[in-house]
């Protein structure tokens, strides 16, 4: 045994390191591709017409969030795919 706390046992390595676990991906693919491009459209029709400052930079944001939840789970399905062929 080590004194690394994060040590596993080797019979509950069945998940690659690399892959993202199944809920956080499930959530990432949700935020990805309904909930920040869709808070991006509310907040870029919205906030003009209530006088919210920096609404592009908020949009900008939210849609640069969006395609870094969807690098992230795209790097982590090509992977998959990857491994899998191997």
């Amino acid at each position: 045994m080590t004194d690394n706390p994060t040590d596993t046992p080797a019979s509950t390595d069945i998940v690659p390191d690399w892959l993202i676990p199944s809920r956080v991906y499930d959530i990432l693919k949700w935020l990805g591709l309904i909930v920040l491009p869709a808070l991006a459209l509310f907040v870029g029709t919205v906030g003009p017409a209530w006088g919210w400052p920096h609404v592009d930079a908020i949009v900008t944001t939210l849609n640069a969030l969006g395609i870094l939840a969807g690098a992230l789970i795209g790097v982590s399905a090509i992977k998959q795919r990857l491994d899998r062929a191997a």
